[in-house]
C-alpha cells in the first residue's frame, strides 16, 4: 500500500485466542518440539542446520515420514534457530541448547507468545520471497555466489510485492466481514497488484503477468500456511499440467471474487487470512507506518475520541466499538459525556451528533436524566426529543419549528459526511421535499453552518428538475444570508 490513509478497523480475536492459534501453527509447534528434543549430543553445521545424519531422528520426533520428512524436519529446526528457541552454544563443536525464547513460548504470557510468533512470521515471509532452490543453483557463479542479474530476481521488489499482496488481502478481509469473510481467488489477488485500475479489458501481456504472479503466489501461500497466516486452497494440479502443456487451461481470468463461474475460479487457488493472520498483517502495517485501527482501540479514551474516531468507521465496526466503550462506563455518566462531546459548529459536528445518537440508542432508559438536561440546547434539543419519544417516555415538550429545521439540516449534513451521495441520502432528500411544502422557503433561513451545503446537495440529488432548481436557489440565498 502506497499511502498512510486510515484503513477500516479490524475486529481481532482476543490475545489468549490468538496465542493458542500461534502455538497450534504447525511450523512453530514443530520448532518448539525440536527445541525440547535437542540434547548435548545434537550437532549442527556452521550455518546452524542439523547435520544430515540427525534429520531422521528429528523427523521421527515430529512423527513425520515419507519423502519430505527430512526436509520438513530441517525447516522446523531452522525455524527453532531463527526464533531463538534453540541457541548454538559452541560454533566450533556445533553444539546447541534450548534457548531463552523456548521458556517464553511455553511459560510466557499470550503477548509473549504472539511476539515470538511475529518473529517466526518475519522469517517465513523472508523465505517466501526467495526463488526456488533450482533457480538459485543455476544462478551461482564458480565461487558459489548468486548472480542476481542472471536470476532475474530483485529481493527488495519481491518482498514489496508480497507485502502489497498481503496488504490487499487484509483490506479485502477487513472491508467485508472480518475473519468470516470469504476466500479470495488468487487471480483476483494477483490482478489487484498488476492490472491498472483504469484498464478495461486486460491485454494478453497483462493476463500473462497475472498468470505468472498467480503461480508465484500459489507457491508462497504454500509456505505461509504452516505458520498459521492463511488458509490456502492450492491451484488445481490439472491446471498446472495444462499450463505446462500450453493449453488454454493454464491462463486464469483476471476476475474478481463472485464471478459467474465460482467453481472454475476456485480451481485457480483461493486464500483467506486467518484470525491470526489478520493480527500479523496488522502488526506489520502498523510497523510500516499505516493507520490500521482495531475495534477496541477507543474503549479507554474519552467520548470525543470515540465520536471522532468512529466517524469514518463502517456502521458494524462503529457499533462494535461503541459497545466496547459503553461496557466500561456507567450508563448515565456515559450519556452525559457523549452529549457533551457531540456539541460543536465545526465541520465534524453533524457526524459527531449522528454517532452520538447511534451510541445513545444502545443506552437504556437509565440515561433519561442526561437527555432531559439538554432539551433546551440548540444543538442537542432535537436529538434529545427523538430519543425520549422513541422510548415512549412522558412529558416530552414539542420542538419548535426552528429546532425541527435545524435538526433536519444537521441530519442531512451528517449523512453527507458519512456516505456522500448515497441512495439512502437520495431517499431522505426526496422524502423531505415531499412531506414539507415550502421546505426550501424556510430551510435557507436556518442558522446552521452547513445549511448552504445541504441545500446544494439536495439540488444535486433530487431527480425532479423543478424541485432541484428550488433547492439551488435556496442554497444561494443561504450563502448570501450567512456570508458563506
Amino acid at each position: 500500500m502506497s499511502d498512510t490513509s486510515p484503513l477500516p478497523p479490524v475486529r481481532l480475536a482476543s490475545e489468549p485466542e490468538l496465542a493458542r492459534d500461534a502455538l497450534a501453527a504447525p511450523l512453530l509447534s514443530r520448532a518448539a518440539r525440536l527445541a525440547r528434543w535437542a540434547s548435548p549430543a545434537t550437532r549442527v553445521d556452521a550455518g546452524g542446520a542439523l547435520l544430515p545424519e540427525q534429520l531422521p531422528a528429528a523427523a521421527g520426533e515430529l512423527g513425520l515420514s515419507g519423502d519430505d520428512a527430512a526436509a520438513s524436519a530441517s525447516e522446523a529446526w531452522r525455524m527453532a534457530v531463527d526464533t531463538g528457541l534453540v541457541e548454538i552454544t559452541d560454533e566450533e563443536e556445533g553444539t546447541v541448547a534450548a534457548g531463552a525464547e523456548l521458556r517464553r513460548l511455553t511459560g510466557g504470557s499470550p503477548h509473549d507468545v504472539l511476539t515470538l510468533w511475529l518473529t517466526a512470521l518475519d522469517a517465513v515471509l523472508a523465505d517466501a520471497s526467495v526463488p526456488d532452490l533450482d533457480g538459485l543453483i543455476d544462478a551461482m557463479d564458480e565461487g558459489g555466489a548468486v548472480d542476481l542479474s542472471a536470476l532475474d530476481w530483485d529481493p527488495q521488489a519481491e518482498a514489496e510485492f508480497l507485502d502489497g499482496v498481503l496488504a490487499n488481502l487484509y483490506l479485502l478481509t477487513v472491508g467485508e466481514s472480518g475473519p468470516g469473510a470469504g476466500p479470495v481467488p488468487l487471480p483476483a489477488l494477483a490482478a489487484s497488484m498488476i492490472v491498472p485500475s483504469d484498464m478495461g479489458e486486460p491485454t494478453d501481456d497483462i493476463l500473462e503477468q497475472v498468470s505468472d504472479a498467480m503461480m508465484r503466489l500459489d507457491d508462497q501461500f504454500r509456505l505461509l500456511e504452516p505458520i498459521g497466516l492463511v488458509d490456502h486452497r492450492p491451484v488445481d494440479e490439472a491446471l498446472l499440467e495444462d499450463a505446462e502443456s500450453g493449453t488454454d487451461g493454464g491462463r486464469p481470468a483476471a476476475s474478481a471474487p463472485g464471478s459467474d463461474d465460482d467453481v472454475d475460479v476456485a480451481r485457480y487457488g483461493m486464500v483467506r487470512l486467518t484470525p491470526l493472520g489478520l493480527y500479523g498483517i496488522r502488526a506489520r502495517l502498523l510497523e510500516a507506518g499505516h493507520d490500521a485501527p482495531a475495534v477496541g482501540d477507543l474503549a479507554d479514551k474519552g467520548a470525543d475520541a470515540l465520536l471522532d474516531g468512529t466517524a469514518v468507521f463502517p456502521p458494524p465496526a462503529a457499533h462494535a466499538e461503541t459497545e466496547q466503550w459503553l461496557a466500561r462506563r456507567e450508563p448515565l455518566a456515559a450519556a452525559r459525556e457523549l452529549l457533551a462531546a457531540a456539541r460543536g459548529a465545526d465541520a465534524g459536528g453533524p457526524l459527531r451528533r449522528l454517532r452520538c445518537q447511534q451510541a445513545l440508542s444502545l443506552v437504556g432508559v437509565v440515561a433519561e436524566p442526561a437527555l432531559r438536561e439538554v432539551l433546551g440546547d440548540a444543538e442537542l434539543g432535537g436529538l434529545a426529543r427523538v430519543w425520549l419519544t422513541e422510548r415512549g417516555l412522558p412529558d416530552v415538550p414539542p420542538p419548535s419549528q426552528d429546532m425541527v429545521f435545524w435538526l433536519t439540516i444537521d441530519t442531512v449534513a451528517a449523512q453527507l459526511a458519512a456516505e456522500g451521495d448515497s441512495e439512502e441520502l437520495l431517499a431522505l432528500v426526496q422524502g423531505l421535499a415531499e412531506q414539507h411544502s415550502g421546505f426550501f422557503a424556510a430551510a435557507w433561513r436556518v442558522d446552521h453552518p452547513h445549511t448552504a451545503d445541504v441545500l446544494e446537495a439536495m439540488g444535486r440529488l433530487h431527480p425532479d428538475k423543478k424541485i432541484a432548481k428550488e433547492a439551488r436557489k435556496a442554497a444561494f440565498k443561504a450563502r448570501s444570508a450567512h456570508g458563506g
